[in-house]
């Protein structure tokens, strides 16, 4: 056995440990060249295990910044209509004289409406309802400025008004042009623009529900070849415009059917070639320039018709025809029989005359028919009438005459 002293032992310890340090500096710097920084990977914190959203670059946010946003082309037709004629639909509000507890007359605010301007000089078409019974009209205008107006014209018959207001001088007013309500089909897009509930100004959409409709408004009066359509028209609407969708007003909105009020998707309004004929001679002369029979007319009833014995109890009784008038040159025969009619305000009347029952095809029984048939009729032309005498029906072509001033 080899015997080892202790220098030995402390050269052969001090030897291991020499060697132990090299291989280990030897063994990190072979491994920290096989590991590059990029291959090391952080784990997140225990509580950001979510992932983040990524952030965009500089580039991509400027192109989002940049993106336009596209419209339909129904759309923009929409758009188009509303920017070339929302400042010609004007607001009119009205005021009314009321009775006070103590019978004083007093001012009150009456109903609201809208309008188009349709001439740069001042003038606006609504109908008669916006502005009855008023002893004030105001038209409000797209930039807020506020005018009073004057009726120029109105017309019962057809619920058509006139308006006027004058701006101040160099003031360039927008306005609507008339369309072609005579080529109207039903399906047709329709845009109407008015102040329903007073929302100045406030667009709607929808189609021509229907055509030459006829309708019996407020007054009583039948007003033929209405336009119906699907379009909201609500309290406010009335007196604005019906648009095509090139801007043309082909309309009047003038009435809703609604068990509420508010609109239930059957509107109406007076076409355009009735609007257009009724407001050209309101402009000119204040009145509407039809046709007349020259005779003095009544209203059938079962009254009537029961105390002479017809056998018919509707339409309109011939009670006296104007002396060389257009109904006598026809061959239409007025009544003979003079009798009292009526309690609270009783007139004389004649019995025995003619019984007209239809004008140019359209049936007519009562006052509202007769006026309507005639009420696209200018002087001069000549219209069918059918009467009933003697128990049989015959026609007569009667030359309109102009309606004495």
């Amino acid at each position: 056995m080899k015997l080892y002293t202790h220098r030995h032992i402390f050269l052969s310890a001090s030897c291991g440990a020499i060697a132990t340090v090299l291989g280990f500096i030897i063994f990190n710097t072979i491994h920290s060249q096989s590991i590059q920084p990029q291959d090391i990977q952080e784990l997140p914190a225990e509580n950001s295990l979510v992932e983040e959203p990524a952030t965009p670059s500089q580039t991509e946010q400027v192109q989002v910044a940049n993106t336009q946003i596209s419209y339909t082309s129904d759309e923009m037709q929409n758009i188009h209509v509303y920017e070339i004629c929302n400042e010609a639909v004007v607001n009119i509000n009205t005021q009314v004289t009321g009775i006070n507890w103590f019978l004083e007359p007093i001012v009150q605010e009456g109903g609201s409406g809208s309008g188009s301007i349709i001439d740069s000089r001042g003038y606006v078409i609504t109908n008669v309802h916006v502005i009855q019974d008023a002893t004030k009209i105001y038209i409000s205008l797209s930039d807020g400025t506020q005018y009073e107006g004057t009726v120029i014209g109105q017309d019962n018959e057809s619920d058509i008004a006139i308006l006027k207001f004058t701006p101040p001088a160099g003031t360039v007013l927008k306005t609507i042009s008339f369309g072609d309500s005579t080529s109207l089909k039903v399906g047709q897009k329709v845009i109407a623009i008015g102040n329903p509930f007073g929302l100045e100004r406030t667009m709607t959409t929808g189609i021509v529900s229907g055509l030459g409709r006829p309708i019996q408004n407020s007054n009583n009066t039948i007003i033929r070849d209405m336009i119906q359509t699907d379009t909201a028209i609500n309290p406010g609407n009335s007196g604005g415009p019906l648009l095509d969708t090139n801007g043309r007003m082909i309309g009047i909105n003038t009435m809703i059917y609604s068990s509420s009020g508010n609109s239930a998707g059957v509107g109406f309004a007076v076409p355009a070639s009735t609007a257009q004929r009724v407001a050209a001679d309101l402009m000119k002369t204040g009145t509407v320039n039809r046709g007349v029979i020259q005779a003095s007319l009544v209203q059938l009833n079962r009254s009537i018709a029961d105390y002479a014995r017809l056998d018919i109890a509707s339409g309109i009784l011939v009670s006296e025809i104007t002396k060389g008038g257009n109904a006598e040159k026809a061959g239409i025969k007025g009544g003979t029989q003079a009798v009292r009619y009526g309690t609270r305000q009783p007139q004389i009347i004649y019995l025995g005359g003619d019984i007209i029952t239809g004008i140019d095809g359209i049936k007519i029984s009562s006052l509202a028919d007769y006026f309507s048939a005639l009420e696209s009729k200018r002087p001069g032309d000549t219209v069918k009438v059918t009467v009933h005498r003697n128990r049989t029906d015959s026609t007569f072509p009667v030359v309109l005459a102009a309606k004495q001033k």
